[in-house]
This record gives structure tokens, C-alpha cells and sequence, in this order.
């Protein structure tokens, strides 16, 4: 049984104020991609996880966001936590992609057929709150704007499905907390779904002061031809769109002769 793992990114990320509680109030568009990771999982005395793929180093096989999802759901539906579970990671760790989030809330909806509870979208998303203020929009999937911490959410059409798109990581980690630290405090204004083309991510400026280069992929993107172009979550990848096929094709050819350390993908957009 396998459940695939999509990668999140953020169109817009307005930040509002900072919270007592450590979070912040935000204001945020979710879009989810064709690419991603995926979870099998066998039967198994006990929880295991293996992990293969391209960024298995980076995630190793100890206690992790999978793991400790399973054992959520398990407590949750007072079933035994008994699953061998395989993740292929191909999502950048650290890159502003949501790839941990992810695969938590992959491993929610696997887990719940696995199982056998057949609960709706609405009960794992419950479960997935206390993981991850993004775990529950990452349990629906699909385009969502979200607020509070971003984990009230409201599904929104913004007609993107099937939207061509091009992921790029300078090849840096750039790890969340001190980003969101970084913020200035300044309310900027609120987040008009509808208007995401003019919106904006309150996180690029500090996210640059810690790893400069995103500048470099920010402004490399603006010359191939993009009809939008910004930094996802709290960076390091940046996301651009095209309206053809063969513009997104020839940028990602382009980048890989010009900086072959990037890390880079064209997928599309979900709906």
C-alpha cells in the first residue's frame, strides 16, 4: 500500500504578529505539486521505518515526524502501532517545501486504509495539529488559504491546477526558526486570496540575510521567462510558474548548465 507525499508550497506568506505562544498569527496560500515523496508500508510487529532516496541522509531512520505520526494515529484510534513503513524522500529537507509535514500527514491517510479506521480528511487533521502548525494542510492536499498559525484552514480556488512549475534550491538548509526570528515585526497588510500575484512572503528578506544566494535564484528566475516568481515558506527553494511547457523546460536546462549545484524539478500544480 503506498500513499504519495506531495510538496508543499506557499504562494504567499503575510505575518501579522508574533504570538506569547512562540507561533506567529500569519496569513498564508497553500498549493500542493504533482511532486513529492511517497510512504509504502507492509505489515510489521511493532513501527519500523526505512528510508531511501535521494535525501535519506539527511533524515536518517531515527525517531522522526513518520514515526511519531504513526504512533498519534495509533493512540488516537486505539488500534495497535504495528506498520513497516518505506520512505522514498526526494523532497530537499530544510528547503521551505513542508517535505516533513508532509510526509506526516501522508503517513496519517496511509496509516488510517492500512488500518482500517476510514476516518475523514476532518479527524486526521485533528490529529495532525499538535505535529506541525502545517501538518493539517498538508492532510488535505489541496489549494488552501490558511490563518491563525496557519492551521485554520479554507479551501480556495485559484485556478492553477495543472499549472506548469519549477522548483529551485540553492543546495543550502535554511533552518526555520531563526528566519521567522529574523522577521522585522512591521504588519505589512492583510493577504486578499484572490490578489496572491501581489502578494508576498514577509520571510524572503530575512530568509536572504541567512543564505544570500536565494537572491541570486530570486533574480535568475525573474530572466526565464516566469509569469511569477517567489520563495517558498521560509526558503531556501524558490518556485516559478510558466504559462508553457517549454519556457519552464528550457529555464530548468539552462539553470543546470549555469548552476549545477542547484537543486531543481518541473512538476505541476495540483488542484
Amino acid at each position: 500500500m503506498i500513499e504519495a507525499a506531495p510538496a508543499k508550497v506557499n504562494l504567499a506568506l503575510h505575518l501579522r504578529r508574533r504570538r506569547s505562544d512562540g507561533y506567529h498569527d500569519l496569513e498564508t496560500l497553500f498549493a500542493f505539486t504533482d511532486f513529492g515523496d511517497t510512504i509504502r508500508v507492509r505489515a510489521g510487529d511493532g513501527l519500523s521505518l526505512r528510508v531511501d532516496g535521494p535525501f535519506t541522509a539527511a533524515v536518517g531512520e531515527g525517531d522522526n515526524l513518520v514515526l511519531r505520526a504513526a504512533r498519534a494515529l495509533a493512540v488516537a484510534g486505539g488500534c495497535p502501532a504495528n506498520a513497516a513503513l518505506t520512505l522514498d524522500k526526494r523532497i530537499p529537507v530544510a528547503a521551505g517545501l513542508g517535505g516533513g509535514s508532509a510526509d506526516a500527514a501522508a503517513t496519517l491517510r496511509l496509516l488510517n486504509r492500512f488500518w482500517q479506521l476510514d476516518w475523514p480528511l476532518e479527524r486526521l487533521a485533528a490529529v495532525a495539529a499538535p505535529l506541525g502548525a502545517d501538518v493539517p494542510a498538508c492532510v488535505f492536499g489541496q489549494a488552501l488559504a490558511g490563518v491563525g498559525k496557519g492551521d485554520i484552514l479554507s479551501p480556495v480556488d485559484l485556478g492553477l491546477a495543472g499549472t506548469t512549475i519549477l522548483l529551485v534550491n540553492p543546495g543550502v538548509a535554511v533552518p526555520t526558526g531563526p528566519v521567522f526570528a529574523g522577521w522585522d515585526a512591521l504588519d505589512r497588510g492583510a493577504l486578499d486570496p484572490q490578489q496572491w500575484r501581489t502578494a508576498r512572503n514577509d520571510l524572503t528578506p530575512p530568509a536572504i540575510a541567512i543564505a544570500p544566494v536565494i537572491a541570486d535564484v530570486l533574480r535568475v528566475l525573474d530572466a526565464t521567462g516566469a509569469s511569477f516568481v517567489r520563495m517558498s515558506g521560509s526558503g531556501a527553494t524558490c518556485l516559478a510558474l510558466y504559462r508553457a511547457v517549454a519556457t519552464c523546460t528550457a529555464a530548468q536546462a539552462t539553470l543546470a548548465a549555469d548552476q549545477p549545484s542547484w537543486w531543481t524539478t518541473a512538476t505541476t500544480l495540483r488542484a
